[in-house]
């Protein structure tokens, strides 16, 4: 049998590593933003009747169904109670009322996504933490599967099965 008669042999598929594909854990949910900048007097100073009512006459119905992220955009010292009423108004219509904004947001449900991996499911295994993504992925989101696998898993990649970077290998024990 020539060379070019061999059948072509995936090794990455037979190599027995698992991917891992960190925006897997990417929140699917839409998002809307509510920047308190915009209720300030002057971009500066949040003055409350001025805010309450601005509150009460917002229409609360755009957030139907989506992650509000309620954040402030201006250098500017926001009281908690405003967050407090902004959660107030939105919860009837928002799936969620985060205080953040949506970068916030979603690295905090990512990593609350990897809490909730059972790590002795990778036991002894080899991982490739898969690099490229079509959706930005905050690099705690890395950082957090490898501080939570590398007790269990033999070895830790990161970057595509056929082209990894090294990140942990486990020592092999001293036999007596």
């Amino acid at each position: 049998m020539s060379q070019t008669d061999k059948p072509l042999v995936n090794r990455v598929a037979n190599s027995g590593l698992i991917t891992i594909k960190p925006e897997d854990y990417y929140p699917e949910e839409a998002f809307a933003n509510f920047d308190l900048k915009n209720f300030l007097f002057k971009g500066l100073i949040l003055r409350e009747k001025e805010f309450r009512a601005a509150v009460a006459e917002h229409d609360w119905n755009q957030y139907e169904g989506k992650v509000l992220c309620v954040y402030s955009s201006a250098d500017a010292i926001i009281p908690v109670w405003a967050y407090m009423l902004v959660a107030v108004h939105a919860e009837p219509f928002a799936k969620m009322v985060f205080q953040g904004t949506e970068d916030e947001y979603i690295k905090h449900h990512m990593l609350d996504a990897i809490a909730q991996i059972s790590p002795g499911d990778y036991t002894d295994q080899r991982i490739v933490i898969k690099g490229c993504s079509d959706k930005p992925v905050p690099p705690a989101i890395y950082l957090e599967l490898s501080r939570k696998l590398q007790p269990v898993v033999k070895s830790i990649m990161y970057g595509e099965p056929c082209s990894t970077v090294p990140i942990y290998k486990k020592k092999k024990e001293a036999v007596n």
